[in-house]
């Protein structure tokens, strides 16, 4: 019985783990320190460069559409009325970019997650091991970086000259702190909604679809305000080249914190989920243990007459 109750166990942390994007690829070596961590290398590192190819691909893509879309250079300049309908589509081709990432065999392995700050909160959640994190987030950096690197090479001045600069996130025309509220409030929104439906029987099968829905409404709403970072990795891939970093701390820490948050308050809701249902047991409990003791009176009334 022992052994059923752990690979039932088992299946169900595989199960819950796939669910939240969070592949299950834990290597448990008993050991510590740099053992865990060349284990956990030596078999993970094909997610590694999986986070890293995603990344990549997203910012090739942002690279792309940028310069293509509002670079004056660009052929494609004049074929769109105004800032508004390049910025739709802009949103419309990151939306399904974020799609192809989730979706592709080449980077859905590893969860598609290449996001810092989405790695982070898994780790919080201890659906993740701290090196799997560590190298994940590394690969993350590297990934997008190195993309930039090449799109620059290939696109020369249309993509490195202002008022592309490489993709840079800087704070829109309302200044720095409304670039702040919105990174966290996107962040927080994102995340909740991916550990809500993946955690959910019916809307589990749709939570990368929902967050591709969300990349490109980000991209659109977001991006006039704060530029739409919500990824530290996504930020330090076009400000390192570029050399921008106009309010760069803002892209690094409060994507990390909106997410963050949002797991706390995913656990909120799970526990206040859990002592609700523990108080319906109880009352079921205590229903059912009543009527029993009333049937048991009621017979002893009818045999003593």
């Amino acid at each position: 019985m022992p052994e059923v109750a752990h690979a039932t166990e088992y299946l169900f942390n595989i199960f819950s783990l796939c669910t939240m994007r969070v592949m299950p690829i834990k290597i448990i070596t008993g050991s510590r320190g740099y053992v865990q961590m060349k284990a956990a290398f030596k078999m993970n590192w094909p997610h590694y460069l999986q986070e890293a190819l995603g990344l990549g691909i997203f910012m090739a893509s942002a690279c792309f559409f940028s310069a293509m879309l509002f670079s004056e250079r660009s052929s494609w300049y004049h074929f769109f009325p105004d800032f508004m309908a390049r910025n739709f589509f802009m949103g419309l081709m990151m939306g399904l970019t974020a799609l192809f990432i989730f979706y592709s065999p080449w980077t859905s392995p590893s969860g598609s997650q290449i996001n810092p700050a989405v790695t982070l909160t898994f780790l919080r959640l201890d659906k993740m091991c701290r090196y799997d994190a560590m190298f994940f987030i590394i690969f993350q950096f590297i990934g997008g970086t190195v993309a930039v690197y090449l799109m620059r090479t290939l696109m020369g001045n249309i993509l490195t000259d202002a008022p592309v600069s490489s993709a840079v996130t800087v704070p829109g025309k309302t200044g720095i702190m409304w670039a702040l509220i919105t990174e966290f409030i996107i962040a927080f929104i994102t995340m909740t909604m991916v550990l809500l439906t993946a955690n959910h029987r019916k809307l589990k099968k749709y939570t990368r679809i929902f967050a591709g829905c969300l990349v490109c409404t980000w991209v659109i709403v977001a991006g006039p305000i704060s530029g739409f970072g919500m990824n530290p990795a996504r930020t330090f891939a076009s400000a390192l080249p570029a050399h921008v970093w106009t309010a760069s701390w803002i892209y690094m820490i409060i994507p990390v914190a909106g997410m963050l948050s949002a797991a706390e308050f995913y656990l909120l809701v799970k526990k206040k989920k859990w002592n609700t249902g523990l108080k319906v047991v109880h009352r079921q409990y205590e229903i059912n243990n009543n009527d029993q003791l009333q049937q048991h009176e009621t017979g002893l009334k009818i045999i003593t007459g």
